[in-house]
C-alpha cells in the first residue's frame, strides 16, 4: 500500500498524532510519500529523522497512490485538495483539533480507523468543485488553481459600503444583491461560510449549489438552491475600484464590472469515508442534534 501524507503542525495536539500515524504505517509496511514542506517541518521539529520520498504537486500523484492522508482540520483538507486536483487520489482527513465536517477521523482512535484503511474497508464520497473565470483576465486568479471545494465568494474590499452583485443564471437575470458580498457554495461548503450566513445544509451527494447573500440590505434576498450544472455570472460594482474574490482560502482583487463566470468543474475530489464516521453522524455531533438541553 502507498499513501501520500500532508499536514499542518499544531504544537499541542499534532505531535502524538503524527507519531501514531508514522508508527502504524511503518508497522504495516505502508509506503509513505510526504509533502515536501511538511517533511521539512517534521525534520526541523525532530519528529521524523528518516528521509522519505516527497511530492509537491498533483503531477507527482498518480494511480499508484491509494490515498492522501491529511493531518489537521477542514482547512488543511481544502489545501490538500489543491495538491490532489484532478489526480483522482482520495483524501482521508485526520482531525487534529476541533470536530470538522471534512476531517472526521478522531485523534483518539487513529489506529482503529487506519486499520480500516489497511483492510480497504471504506467508501468514497465524491465532492463537487467550482471553477472561476474572469473577463477581462485576472492574473491573480491562477489558471491551474481556479477551483474551490467549499465556495467562491465576492465581497467588499477597502470600504464599509455595500457592493452590488448583478447575478445571472444561464444568462438569465436573477437579481442584484446589495450586500457585503455573495457566496456560491457547493454541498461541501454548505456547512461552512454559507451556513454562518443563513444558508441551508446540503448533504454531500446532492447535485445542487447554494447562492447565499452576506448581510444583504434588501432583506427579501434569501439563499437560493440551484442545479449544479447552472452557469453563474456575476458583475460587481461599488464605491471602490476593486472588490475581493475568494476561492476557499485563496483571495484575489478584481476590478469593478469584471464578469465572473462560475461553473462546476469536470472533475471531483474523492473523500474517504470510514465506517461509522458518516456525514450525518458528524452533523449530529457538530450541531448537537438529538440532545436535550432543556435541563
Amino acid at each position: 500500500m502507498k499513501v501520500a501524507i500532508y499536514g499542518q503542525y499544531y504544537q499541542n495536539s499534532t505531535e502524538p498524532i503524527i507519531k501514531d500515524i508514522f508508527l502504524f504505517f511503518k508497522n504495516n509496511n505502508v509506503e509513505m510519500v510526504i509533502e515536501e514542506n511538511f517533511l521539512k517541518m517534521l525534520h526541523e521539529k525532530q519528529l521524523v529523522k528518516k528521509e522519505y520520498q516527497t511530492f509537491s504537486s498533483s503531477t507527482s500523484l498518480d494511480d499508484s497512490f491509494d490515498m492522501l492522508i491529511s493531518i489537521g482540520g477542514d482547512g488543511t483538507i481544502l489545501r490538500a485538495a489543491t495538491l490532489v486536483r484532478n489526480s483522482g487520489v482520495p483524501i482521508l482527513g485526520i482531525n487534529a483539533g476541533r470536530l470538522g465536517f471534512l476531517a472526521t477521523v478522531p485523534k483518539e482512535s487513529i489506529d482503529n480507523f487506519l486499520q480500516f484503511v489497511i483492510d480497504k474497508n471504506y467508501t468514497i464520497s465524491e465532492r463537487t468543485l467550482l471553477s472561476l473565470a474572469c473577463d477581462p483576465k485576472n492574473d491573480a486568479i491562477e489558471e491551474n488553481l481556479n477551483f474551490a471545494m467549499n465556495e467562491v465568494t465576492v465581497s467588499r474590499k477597502d470600504t464599509t459600503s455595500m457592493i452590488t452583485v448583478d447575478t445571472y443564471l444561464n444568462d438569465e437575470y436573477l437579481n442584484s444583491y446589495w450586500a457585503d458580498g455573495l457566496i456560491i457554495s457547493t454541498p461541501t461548503g454548505s456547512t461552512g461560510y454559507s451556513l454562518s450566513c443563513g444558508g441551508p445544509i446540503l448533504t454531500p451527494n446532492v447535485e445542487s449549489l447554494v447562492i447565499t447573500p452576506i448581510a444583504p440590505h434588501n432583506l427579501n434576498a434569501r439563499p437560493l438552491v440551484i442545479p449544479n450544472n447552472t452557469e453563474i455570472k456575476l458583475r460587481v460594482s461599488g464605491r471602490e475600484d476593486q472588490y475581493l474574490v475568494s476561492l476557499d482560502s485563496r483571495i484575489a482583487s478584481v476590478k469593478n464590472d469584471s464578469v465572473l463566470t462560475i461553473t462546476k468543474t469536470d472533475f471531483k475530489i474523492k473523500m474517504v469515508e470510514i465506517p461509522g464516521e458518516t456525514f450525518l453522524k458528524t452533523l449530529r455531533n457538530k450541531l448537537l442534534w438529538g440532545e436535550d438541553k432543556r435541563n
